[in-house]
């Protein structure tokens, strides 16, 4: 498991004070306003404050003072340490879990790796690569029958049987 995750991706500068328009990567902002510390190019930064706006988040980090020190951080990656993520409910994981998990099917046949998690708003998809060829695999219950995180495994059913 990934020793970081990633909260939030820096889109622009905001103001004349070195104020930063971060796009947030979690379903709960409100976390941001818990942060104290994130890092920014696995660099140690501290929060100084942050406001919710209802696409993105506006946030004060210590030492980042003009737009032009600003600018240089853009499209970087807000993360923060695992033991300081949200509790997940039961059955949700972290994309950065999933992604590099092996997925076989309820055979055994290896069907790939989980290259990228796409959401689609109805349901998550997850793109596997492997066998020479893309599968796209929706999260569904129906489909996954079995997420295992801790040894990187999913299991699905057999592509065959979807319908």
């Amino acid at each position: 498991m990934k020793e970081f995750l990633t909260v939030g991706q820096i889109i622009n500068t905001h103001g004349v004070k070195g104020e930063i328009k971060v796009y947030p990567l979690t379903d709960d902002t409100k976390r941001f306003r818990k942060l104290k510390k994130v890092y920014i190019d696995d660099i140690e930064q501290n929060v100084l404050w942050c406001k919710i706006q209802p696409d993105k988040i506006i946030m004060k980090i210590e030492g980042i003072e003009s737009p032009e020190i600003a600018i240089k951080y853009k499209n970087k990656y807000l993360k923060v340490p695992r033991e300081e993520a949200v509790t997940l409910e039961k059955g949700r994981y972290f994309v950065a879990d999933i992604i590099g998990s092996q997925v076989v099917d309820e055979d055994n046949n290896n069907i790939g790796t989980v290259f990228d998690v796409i959401f689609t708003g109805s349901n998550d998809v997850y793109w596997v690569r492997g066998n020479g060829e893309d599968v796209m695999v929706p999260a569904l219950k129906s489909i996954v029958t079995k997420m295992d995180m801790d040894n990187n495994l999913i299991v699905i059913k057999p592509v065959k049987t979807w319908s």
